[in-house]
């Protein structure tokens, strides 16, 4: 395979990626993919399938359900765009797959930068009911697709490591449970082998990077939902790489995975891994903040010798670009958190680095006021 090539299809590197951007990197593919609108949101903005190759071996995958998740609709376009211009991969794949890709389910919540569509639905917990246009055709794609295997991508928030460990999970995977059980079938069975192959393949970029999702059954969301429809799902995380808030290397892992996925579906290399190899990702933990402010008494007296603050970023939509707002999210003892960034105010360089951060400076300033 080529180099990596991302940002050819570009049209921002920001994580606000609504329906406009979509439509102009689906403007600038020269392949020949099957492009047509599926239907409506609620808000009547279309919703955009694509279909590519013909191969038997049939894959579904959908992007950005949550509108504020579009870390793998960008790898989605970058899996495109390798199709485009390595033959090689492209005639492996056509002969051998048919993929159909929804790539923003959500086009509402990605125009509003939320995970709620414009009722203020989880469309990821309406897969029973199904009361939202949204959920009723991309369940409609799924009964007449009729898919071999699922992709169903995602992203998560900084505050996902690896274990309790000091590790971010960039990347996470789950194969969802179909019951309550949380029993095993081939169907789960293999997409456990499918994410322990492709764990294997990250672990080349990301030593110890990936985690795994907790498996609680919940039979409203669609990954659970189409595992007990007897259809391996795999259920892809984007989360989050040191000091990369656009995510931009996090989308090159999920591009890679989706290859790697797409390849052990054909050469069946998947059926080398075990049940016992996916267990063995460690589980994620929620040990990560993305900055610990220590000492902080040193830039305002009126915070407590002994007190640490511990800030989590606020996604804000701000003319159409994504605005990380600092806030507090614990006071005190910080033991058992993990910064993505460790400032201590008694170190003159991150004392300096916390002032040229206005927002953060601010915060500390403004401690203990209502």
């Amino acid at each position: 395979m080529m180099e990596y090539t991302p940002y050819a299809l570009d049209i921002t590197l920001d994580r606000y990626f609504p329906l406009e951007y979509l439509e102009i990197a689906l403007n600038r593919l020269k392949i020949d993919v099957s492009t047509h609108i599926i239907g409506y949101s609620e808000q009547q903005r279309p919703i955009y399938g694509l279909e590519f190759g013909e191969g038997p071996t049939k894959v579904l995958m959908w992007s950005q359900m949550h509108g504020n998740e579009s870390t793998t609709t960008k790898a989605l376009i970058d899996l495109l765009h390798l199709l485009q211009y390595d033959a090689e991969v492209k005639n492996i794949i056509v002969s051998n797959c048919k993929l159909y890709i929804i790539p923003i389910l959500s086009p509402d919540g990605a125009k509003k930068y939320t995970r709620l569509n414009a009722n203020q639905v989880d469309l990821n917990r309406d897969s029973q009911k199904r009361t939202q246009v949204e959920s009723q055709l991309l369940r409609k794609v799924f009964e007449s697709f009729q898919p071999d295997f699922c992709f169903n991508l995602h992203g998560q928030r900084t505050i996902f490591s690896v274990g309790q460990s000091a590790v971010p999970a960039t990347v996470s995977f789950l194969a969802p449970a179909f019951d309550e059980a949380r029993s095993l079938n081939e169907h789960r069975k293999t997409a456990m082998q499918l994410i322990a192959l492709m764990t294997e393949e990250l672990y080349r970029f990301i030593p110890k990077g990936v985690g795994r999702y907790d498996d609680g059954f919940n039979a409203n969301c669609v990954g659970d939902a189409f595992m007990m429809a007897g259809v391996p799902t795999i259920l892809f995380e984007a989360g989050h790489f040191p000091n990369d808030y656009n995510r931009t290397k996090t989308r090159e892992l999920i591009f890679r995975a989706l290859l790697a996925g797409l390849r052990a579906i054909i050469d069946k290399s998947f059926l080398n891994y075990s049940v016992t190899d996916y267990l063995a990702i460690p589980e994620n933990g929620k040990c990560f903040v993305d900055i610990i402010v220590s000492n902080a008494h040193e830039l305002n007296k009126n915070i407590p010798k002994n007190v640490d603050l511990a800030i989590l970023f606020k996604e804000e939509l701000v003319n159409e670009a994504v605005d990380f707002v600092p806030q507090i999210m614990k006071k005190g003892d910080v033991t058992g958190f993990y910064g993505h960034k460790q400032l201590n105010a008694a170190e003159n360089a991150d004392r300096l680095e916390i002032s040229r951060f206005k927002r953060l400076s601010r915060l500390i300033e403004q401690y203990g006021i209502d």
